[in-house]
């Protein structure tokens, strides 16, 4: 292995961000293309079992690799077919080998497959090696409980990263972000970090990296709206980023995040001009779009959250055809009266029909309405929730008077 070469180390998800490139023919000019997070042109014939490995195609990259002993050959073997026993041989075999550099390696490897339970210690590591590392350590503090730990760590690696693996530096910003937002909540300086490892990104081929960004940075803005339209349609223009990568077909559960995600930004802002109409429709078919992917058997919690939400949306959404909405709105809070107790959840289960008595009696299905609302009023009473329960006996007393 070149001593000079930059590797692309954690540049790319599993296996190949674990890979060390071989020299040959042409390596240093697709080691550059590698850094920068882009696929080359074309691969050396000394890299083949890189390109494989980048399409994941594992047992093709096995076949790839040269054979011999080289520390560089047998580190990359054991990224792609690693056991406990191999590394048990190579821990072996490494010991004294030039500066400790590969049994680093192959430790961070192991850890991460998870044949040992710790990474390593930094050693006499540096640059892009070092950086590597300490993304292992901090994932360890992370599993240990110590996120504090982890952001000191996480600093650290980006200072080693940033002068010469860029990419990686964006990696593991993104890592500091998630990691400040869900331990210390959404503020301006997640804000920053996510942006920045976006920048670093940009012009890289790793989409699915930074639509995760995106999303998280959707999700940050949308936590400090506090329901300023400003930060909701920031959310809404980074929700729309994350979805131009992740699809139905390929990322079925982000998809569903990001739809159901961008629906709530836009039902949160206040319908103040003409074109917020627009934007009520277009949260309800991303409400439409999530639920897809979101069924009662397999995701019960965010089925219900959607399908309420929907529900509502559909109620309230200016249109030239509100029959149709409403009668929608009327199933869909079937659906959800089929699937909750009013045993277990009284108030919620209130909650529901008032919402569905209400839509009945803008259909002028008064009947229907009122047996609706009239349990819903018992049930707030019960619950204590007085004022709830007043509010819904006026709707019954004026659809009364409306009916008479």
């Amino acid at each position: 292995m070149s001593e000079v070469m930059v590797q692309p180390l954690g540049v790319w998800g599993l296996p190949a961000g674990f890979l060390l490139l071989l020299p040959g023919d042409g390596v240093a000019e697709a080691a550059e293309w590698l850094l920068n997070g882009r696929i080359p042109p074309t691969f050396p014939a000394a890299l083949h079992y890189y390109k494989h490995a980048l399409a994941g195609d594992v047992a093709a990259a096995v076949a790839a690799l040269p054979v011999g002993e080289d520390p560089a050959v047998q580190v990359n073997r054991f990224v792609l077919q690693g056991t406990p026993a191999q590394y048990q041989v190579l821990c072996q075999r490494f010991n004294g080998v030039g500066d400790g550099r590969f049994r680093q390696l192959l430790d961070v490897a192991a850890f991460t497959m998870g044949i040992i339970e710790a990474p390593p210690a930094v050693g006499d590591a540096h640059a892009e090696q070092l950086a590597f590392i300490l993304m292992a350590q901090a994932a360890y503090a992370l599993e240990r409980q110590q996120p504090e730990q982890a952001i000191a760590l996480l600093q650290s690696g980006i200072a080693a990263a940033e002068p010469v693996s860029p990419v990686l530096a964006a990696q593991l910003r993104g890592t500091l972000a998630d990691t400040q937002f869900s331990t210390q909540g959404a503020d301006p300086l997640v804000i920053q970090q996510y942006q920045a490892a976006l920048q670093l990104l940009e012009n890289s081929d790793l989409a699915e990296t930074r639509a995760e960004l995106w999303l998280n940075l959707g999700t940050a803005y949308q936590e400090m709206a506090n329901g300023r339209r400003g930060a909701l349609l920031e959310a809404v223009k980074c929700y729309q980023k994350a979805l131009q990568t992740f699809t139905l077909e390929s990322h079925p559960d982000l998809f569903a995040l990001a739809n159901n995600n961008l629906a709530l930004a836009y039902l949160a802002m206040p319908l103040t001009e003409a074109s917020d109409q627009l934007r009520s429709a277009v949260a309800v078919q991303s409400l439409r779009q999530a639920l897809q992917v979101y069924d009662r058997q397999s995701y019960p919690a965010q089925w219900a959250s959607a399908q309420l939400n929907l529900a509502n949306a559909l109620q309230y959404l200016p249109s030239t055809h509100p029959e149709e909405n409403l009668t929608q709105a009327v199933e869909l809070y079937e659906a959800l009266l089929a699937a909750r107790s009013p045993q277990l959840d009284p108030l919620g289960y209130a909650r529901l029909l008032a919402n569905q008595g209400n839509a009945l009696a803008h259909l002028g299905i008064f009947d229907h309405a009122t047996a609706k609302l009239a349990e819903a009023q018992r049930l707030f009473e019960q619950c204590g929730e007085w004022e709830t329960a007043v509010s819904v006996r006026e709707l019954l007393t004026g659809m009364q008077n409306a009916a008479s």
